[in-house]
């Protein structure tokens, strides 16, 4: 891997730190403005919001100008965001416009890579970015769970500048602060990223064409027999994904006991079990070999059902790392197929947008699911359940789509034999 590499690895973990960081602060925020409890989920639903809205658009931005001056844009857009917070707007909507930057910086991330590497590194890249991803969302949160510790934050406003009146006189403006210094971070290394020199058409400005664009790289992307399954799959995991934060948060609270401080931490122990499940990928499962992971899925689902069994710290760590092990080890090599088929079949930019638009639409739903749930009182461990079917039976119905296009392929494939 090469020196640029590392440095997009760089501004990709203090960008994903600040987020997931930020994320605890909101819900801490909501807590101390009494905000009901189905408005939690709804913080990561307002984030991923501008996935789905911009999707159209934001592949055609990150591909009219060099990457690393797009994550550069997009990252200052995620410190107004954060920066709303402290002038007291909502922490829904202050998170919004976090999210609508990290839309916009998504495609040049990820887009920058098969720009930057051969195809044949991309699994690997791909191991690399998802691992460090996932140790920032650890990180993120224990730092987030940290920061709204009554003790850290009493020691944070106890630091006093010499000569500078800083203004920061709650516990919530202390964990902001250094948010923002580690978003500003991010910028500082995201102005180091070099320009690959690859340079696209001229891209569209009209939103109509964009869209009527977007829609044929998304029916593209759906129609082919390879593209269609990883890009199943993947919207399927980030959906689970997502919901599966807030209720390891809910299930921490009412079956282990434990304060959002915490039970962030638990968080943080399910993402360790990613990471060492993308790294495994990584080096263990070649491209052509990607969907012989899909089983795993399966697995996962059966295992998360076991969480309703569990009512003991001790017992919680080993099965939220190995639920995570599994999720990483099988979403690895997915993302890696998608990317390739879509950097085959469109350009960079569009193909992460039509998976972005999948992927948060799937998030949408699954919150939304997950907010009504709580809104009716549905005890956590029938919500456990729940999901942890829907997991299984969605993953058994995948491997079967491809099951039968691989025996259409074989059978088209013999059709062309006999002719020749």
């Amino acid at each position: 891997m090469n020196r640029g590499f590392y440095t997009i690895m760089a501004a990709q973990f203090f960008s994903s730190l600040a987020d997931n960081a930020l994320l605890i602060a909101a819900i801490a925020l909501l807590t101390t403005m009494k905000a009901p409890a189905w408005m939690t989920p709804l913080l990561k639903l307002f984030f991923v919001l501008s996935y789905v809205l911009l999707a159209a658009f934001v592949g055609a931005f990150a591909d009219s100008l060099p990457k690393g001056r797009v994550m550069f844009v997009t990252n200052l857009i995620k410190i107004a965001g954060c920066g709303l917070m402290f002038f007291n707007v909502h922490p829904l909507f202050a998170y919004a416009v976090v999210g609508f930057g990290a839309a916009a910086y998504s495609p040049a991330k990820y887009g920058i890579l098969t720009e930057l590497l051969p195809p044949e590194k991309l699994v690997a890249a791909n191991g690399w970015i998802e691992g460090l991803t996932v140790i920032s969302i650890i990180l993120g949160t224990v730092m987030g769970g940290a920061l709204v510790n009554t003790h850290i934050s009493s020691a944070l406003l106890a630091f006093d500048f010499p000569i500078l009146n800083t203004q920061i006189d709650t516990a919530a403006e202390a964990a902001l602060s250094v948010i923002m210094v580690t978003y500003v971070a991010a910028a500082l290394f995201n102005l180091k990223i070099p320009d690959t020199g690859a340079r696209y058409p001229h891209q569209e400005r009209n939103p109509i064409k964009l869209i009527a664009d977007f829609a044929v790289c998304f029916t593209t992307l759906w129609r082919d027999k390879l593209g269609q399954i990883s890009l199943a799959v993947t919207t399927l995991f980030w959906g689970a994904g997502a919901t599966l934060q807030f209720i390891v948060l809910k299930w921490a609270e009412k079956s282990l006991h434990m304060p959002l401080d915490k039970a962030a931490i638990l968080q943080g122990v399910f993402a360790v079990g990613v990471a060492a499940g993308a790294a495994a990928a990584a080096r263990f499962v070649p491209l052509k070999r990607s969907l012989s992971v899909m089983p795993l899925g399966v697995i996962m689902g059966v295992i998360v059902i076991g969480m309703t069994l569990v009512d003991t710290v001790w017992l919680a760590y080993p099965l939220l790392i190995l639920v995570g092990a599994l999720s990483g080890y099988f979403v690895v090599p997915m993302n890696a197929l998608l990317q390739h088929r879509g950097h085959v079949l469109l350009s960079a930019g569009h193909s992460i947008a039509v998976q972005n638009f999948n992927e948060n639409l799937s998030v949408l739903t699954m919150l939304m699911l997950y907010a009504l749930m709580v809104k009716l009182n549905l005890d956590i461990n029938i919500v456990i359940v729940l999901f942890g079917l829907f997991v299984s039976g969605t993953m058994l119905l995948a491997m079967r789509k491809h099951a039968a296009n691989q025996r259409e392929h074989d059978s088209l494939s013999l059709i062309g034999e006999h002719k020749h």
